[in-house]
């Protein structure tokens, strides 16, 4: 059993305080720091992230979700069981792709609110304290109603866009790499891309796409940032292109 985080907090001081709460509700529980650079305000890069995040983690696993631009309105939060991984976080989505793509799926809302409530702050005051009693294996049955799905669903579909860029440049999309053929040109912005198994088969500089380790199309250029090499940015969309002359694999061209 783990708690694993999953936020667009950064590294400024709302993680810390999070965690205090979680360690007051579960000290015997270990957390486990997935992310806290999702990419911020945006829910729909962030629910492909964590879908294919997701599954590397066992059945019990509980999922602390925050990337929440509508913190303190309407929108509903919920409690996510995905095949036996449980997810905490806001009804807007961030949890509905995990859902979606689930053999089951179960939800429940968050009826429970704390005496203090920072209407900006749900991860804290609301969010942590189920997460932390569900870990603690107190399933907090009086703080939840059945709900029979989330208001907000994005769907099984991939997300046919940049979702996440990392430290080096490299830029990972929302498609899952299984439905790819190699011999695929994958396009973004003026850039046309062949692929390459690994990073080495690629001349220095040179950009390419690849399966990463979720499972992602993932756009990157050997020893170099491709996201500073064609100008990339999170929410920028790509076109895949499937052709059949067997030559498009850098590998299969003259060095």
């Amino acid at each position: 059993m783990a708690i694993v985080l999953f936020t667009d907090f950064g590294a400024d001081l709302y993680v810390g305080q999070v965690k205090a709460v979680l360690a007051d509700h579960a000290p015997a529980v270990p957390i486990i720091d997935l992310m806290h650079d999702a990419p911020a305000f945006d829910v729909v890069a962030s629910a492909h992230l964590l879908a294919a995040c997701a599954p590397r983690f066992a059945p019990g696993t509980v999922f602390l979700a925050v990337v929440d631009p509508g913190v303190g309105t309407r929108r509903d939060a919920i409690v996510m069981e995905c095949d036996g991984r449980l997810l905490v976080g806001p009804d807007n989505g961030l949890l509905s792709v995990c859902a979606a793509r689930s053999v089951a799926a179960r939800c429940w809302s968050i009826a429970w609110r704390p005496k203090s409530l920072s209407s900006s702050f749900h991860g804290r005051d609301l969010f942590a304290p189920i997460a932390g009693l569900i870990a603690a294996g107190r399933w907090p049955q009086a703080r939840l109603v059945p709900k029979g799905q989330p208001d907000v669903r994005l769907g099984t579909e991939d997300a046919c866009a940049l979702i996440y860029i990392d430290r080096y440049g490299n830029a990972c999309t929302g498609v899952r790499a299984i439905g790819v053929p190699r011999e695929a040109l994958v396009c973004v912005k003026s850039a046309t891309l062949r692929h390459a198994l690994v990073f080495g088969a690629a001349r220095d500089g040179e950009a390419f796409w690849y399966e990463n380790s979720l499972g992602l199309v993932e756009i990157a250029a050997n020893r170099a940032s491709a996201a500073a090499l064609l100008g990339l940015r999170v929410g920028e969309a790509i076109r895949i292109e499937t052709v059949h002359d067997g030559a498009n694999d850098i590998h299969d061209r003259p060095r």
